[in-house]
């Protein structure tokens, strides 16, 4: 039992680890092969900071053990939608003034609303899963032209909020590097650390199912998905006390899109099985109550103190439902 929590978290830290060095390594690449700031911020800090997720359904997926994988995708943009934005609200509360708003919560609600039909439905295939891929990068695209096209007082988008929210908590980020050699280590030493740590977690998550009697699902939803999400409590909460809230709040709409349609989808790509049924109701269903949740509070403008703190409460409340229900 021991060895098993030592391997999660010690898995847990090197997700960690690897990821920022892999996001700095491919930052500095792409900025010494004169690739443009936008597309760097969309395609590169996106993809980058999915990779602990990414990983880790990976591994889970080859390893045989799917329900890691999904249960880290549901848990992920539960904590998303219900801890991470609730404790990014109460730190400081968000005033949401774009026009277009609703435009990137309708996306990750569409998004959750798919996800659902693919669990009622008992559906997966290689093709469904190239179909989520195709999916995201079509997002992408839109995106990439929406800022390009868009006037100097532009609303952006989701996936440049995630990039501005990681530049806010990582101020070397961009940091000056001569020659290629040093992007080139960091890359590769980034995703070394994250296949290590991403083996270590999903052997970890494995062995503690089993000595704990608790289903693998469980544990992609609580202690797999909580940990991967960090990075996005902790860019989201820093974003917030710097009075960037609509950045906080894009940062948790992107990762909740980048989760279903990229991880959602190279999972059911290297394993084309049905998504778990014990997922339904209460899992997926809260992946779409919480994306239903966003939306209204885009419209609403803000989240004060109050649905944050109702946001809180829900997730802890689920959580203490799976533990007492294990």
């Amino acid at each position: 039992m021991i060895t098993a929590i030592l391997l999660v978290v010690g898995g847990l830290v090197l997700l960690v680890v690897g990821g920022e060095l892999l996001v700095r390594g491919a930052v500095g690449l792409a900025e010494k092969a004169g690739v443009s700031a936008l597309v760097i911020g969309l395609v590169i800090v996106g993809f980058g900071t999915s990779m602990p997720e990414l990983v880790t359904s990976v591994e889970a997926a080859m390893a045989g053990s799917p329900a890691i994988a999904w249960g880290n995708i549901a848990g992920s943009n539960i904590a998303n939608s219900l801890l991470i934005l609730g404790a990014a609200a109460l730190v400081a509360p968000m005033a949401i003034t774009a026009k277009n708003r609703w435009r990137d919560p309708g996306v990750a609600l569409g998004a959750s609303v798919v996800l659902l039909l693919l669990a009622i439905a008992g559906a997966g295939s290689m093709l469904i899963g190239v179909a989520l891929i195709v999916g995201l990068i079509g997002y992408i695209a839109w995106c990439y032209r929406e800022e390009r096209q868009a006037e100097p007082n532009v609303v952006h988008n989701a996936p440049y909020d995630r990039a501005q929210a990681l530049e806010m908590a990582d101020t070397g980020l961009h940091a000056a590097r001569n020659g290629w050699a040093k992007p080139v280590l960091l890359t590769l030493l980034g995703l070394a650390v994250l296949v290590g740590g991403g083996k270590m977690l999903v052997t970890g998550a494995i062995d503690l199912a089993r000595l704990a009697g608790l289903t693998e699902t469980l544990i992609g939803l609580t202690i797999v998905a909580i940990g991967t999400s960090l990075p996005e409590l902790v860019t989201s909460v820093i974003a917030a006390r710097k009075g960037e809230a609509e950045v906080a709040f894009g940062n948790v709409v992107g990762s909740n899109i980048y989760n279903i349609l990229l991880i959602g989808g190279t999972t059911m790509l290297l394993a084309p099985g049905a998504i778990p049924a014990n997922l339904l109701p209460l899992d997926i269903g809260l992946v779409v109550a919480g994306a239903v949740a966003i939306l209204c509070l885009a419209f609403y403008r803000k989240v004060t103190r109050l649905p944050a703190l109702i946001l809180l409460v829900t997730y802890f409340a689920y959580i203490g439902f799976l533990v007492a229900n294990a």
